[in-house]
């Protein structure tokens, strides 16, 4: 497994890692702890150091999951986790630094951790970024040696760039996929010239870029890519990377022809990382089979230019004008 610098942080990170959002299983199916075991240990064992979770995921029960899996793991794993999703309703106002520091405290005994290696914000409202004094607070958690790093997930390119604006700002955590291009037109070269890593979550659009799906796929009532496609209970660009559904599946075909069903998930990935400025992708996993065809990713050979302008023409003319300004 390769390993990218992770920004200002100077972790060297496998630059295929995980995210466990629906890594007990299927999003609003209820959390299994040992399918998160089993996940989390053949990842791990699969060459993945860095895991992305957060306090939001099934009630903490994601950072449980990981605080076992890393005390197991007989190796260095690096840790990141989000707050401030807990906020509700989740307005500016409701951010303070009491509140984030109790978060940050509360994910510390989840994890069973004395010290966390990456703390981020979990995509604040717009404002919160403008006000120092909720990233002074993070200075302070690090000086009393409960974080190592601050880093921010955010929805919009915009609020990227300014969040690194703040010198403590070590990373971003943002989508980009194929279907997603916008970042890498200007937040990537900002990022770059301030070593801030960039971690891509999102990178198959909720499953679309697997190539799995049809008309014909039903969602669960609890799964947002049923109910958030219209962004009912958070930002509709979490689900489907903001393209409908149809849409996407048309431009899914598309692809498929370029590259095997098979071949879409660790292309999509490997699309990715061709960026320099990605330090990794967080590919999320219920089954085994997920996890082995996201890890497949890293051994697979670099995109043609072909390719790369094939997958180029489907977005310019079948997606860009759902997404590109919007994010």
């Amino acid at each position: 497994m390769k390993v990218r610098k992770l920004g200002k942080t100077g972790f060297e990170i496998t630059e295929v890692a995980l995210g466990t959002w629906q890594v007990g299983g299927q999003w609003g199916s209820g959390f299994d702890h040992r399918l998160a075991q089993n996940i989390l240990a053949q990842a791990i064992e699969g060459g993945v150091n860095f895991i992305d979770t957060a306090d939001v995921y099934e009630d903490g029960e994601s950072e449980i999951a990981v605080g076992r899996a890393i005390k197991n793991a007989g190796k260095r794993i690096y840790v990141a986790t989000k707050c401030g999703r807990q906020i509700s309703p989740h307005l500016n106002e409701g951010y303070t630094p009491k509140v984030l520091r109790s978060y940050v405290e509360d994910s510390l005994r989840r994890l069973s951790l004395d010290c966390i290696d990456l703390i981020q914000l979990h995509c604040p409202p717009t404002q919160v970024f403008y006000r120092s004094e909720i990233f002074e607070e993070f200075d302070k958690l690090k000086d009393e040696g409960k974080i190592l790093h601050l880093g921010v997930s955010v929805e919009k390119v915009e609020e990227a760039i300014k969040a690194i604006e703040f010198e403590n700002v070590s990373t971003v955590q943002i989508i980009y996929n194929m279907f997603r291009q916008r970042p890498q037109e200007l937040f990537f070269e900002q990022a770059a010239k301030r070593e801030v890593g960039v971690i891509v979550r999102v990178p198959l659009a909720s499953g679309l870029l697997t190539g799995k799906f049809n008309m014909e796929s039903q969602f669960g009532p609890q799964d947002h890519r049923q109910f958030n496609r219209e962004g009912a209970m958070f930002d509709r660009g979490e689900t489907f990377a903001g393209i409908p559904f149809e849409a996407g599946l048309d431009a899914v075909e598309d692809l498929k022809a370029i590259f095997g069903e098979d071949g879409l998930v660790p292309a999509a990935l490997k699309w990715i990382l061709r960026r320099p400025e990605v330090s990794c992708v967080i590919p999320g996993a219920s089954k085994k089979e997920q996890l082995e065809s996201n890890l497949q990713a890293a051994a697979t050979p670099d995109l043609t230019v072909a390719q790369l302008e094939a997958v180029q023409q489907i977005y310019e003319e079948q997606i860009k004008a759902y997404v590109h300004q919007t994010w």
